[in-house]
């Protein structure tokens, strides 16, 4: 399968409202359309996790994150400029999503992503991506494909058919940034 197939296919079941299984540039993810409340909830469901419990969005750059933040600190973009991984950064006041991927403490963890399946389906999209790791809620990440619980692979509407043999590079580094400037590391 090359990326521009899966794109397609990965779209038209995002857009219908649909959730995916699909490789990031950490772990496979379990991902939807960030503002449908609804395809969050599903997700939820199918990790059997709290709603207390927030998930991330990936975004493919400054234009998206904007639609997401109105505002973003200025050590934000030093942070995302400096790190030599996967940064997820927690930021406050997140708008245009669904109100149940936001934390209790309106705050909302994003990634820049460049890898190419992401970015180019995020750019069909025209809209965040939740991720979440693959996995049913307090069971390990999987590091690997064959890793992924068959509960999770049936729970799916749809598998992305790439990277199924790649090894995850690690889960990405999680920094807070609260509206007082404060900066705290979450996960190395």
């Amino acid at each position: 399968m090359d990326i521009s197939q899966e794109v397609h296919k990965a779209y038209e079941v995002l857009k219908d409202g649909g959730i995916i299984l699909y490789p990031t540039d950490t772990v496979w993810g379990i991902g939807c359309d960030a503002s449908n409340e609804e395809a969050v909830k599903k997700i939820y469901d199918l990790k059997q996790r709290e709603e207390s419990k927030s998930m991330i969005v990936l975004v493919n750059g400054d234009r998206m994150l904007y639609q997401v933040f109105n505002e973003i600190p200025e050590v934000a973009w030093q942070i995302l400029d400096l790190s030599e991984k996967p940064t997820t950064l927690i930021l406050d006041n997140p708008r245009n999503v669904a109100k149940n991927i936001i934390a209790p403490d309106n705050t909302l963890g994003m990634r820049i992503i460049k890898q190419p399946f992401c970015f180019k389906l995020l750019e069909r999209l025209k809209k965040p991506l939740v991720s979440t790791s693959a996995n049913i809620s307090g069971e390990p990440t999987p590091m690997s494909f064959k890793e992924i619980d068959p509960r999770i692979i049936n729970g799916v509407d749809y598998v992305v058919n790439l990277e199924r043999e790649t090894k995850a590079v690690k889960s990405s580094t999680i920094i807070k940034l609260g509206s007082d400037l404060q900066v705290k590391v979450i996960r190395k």
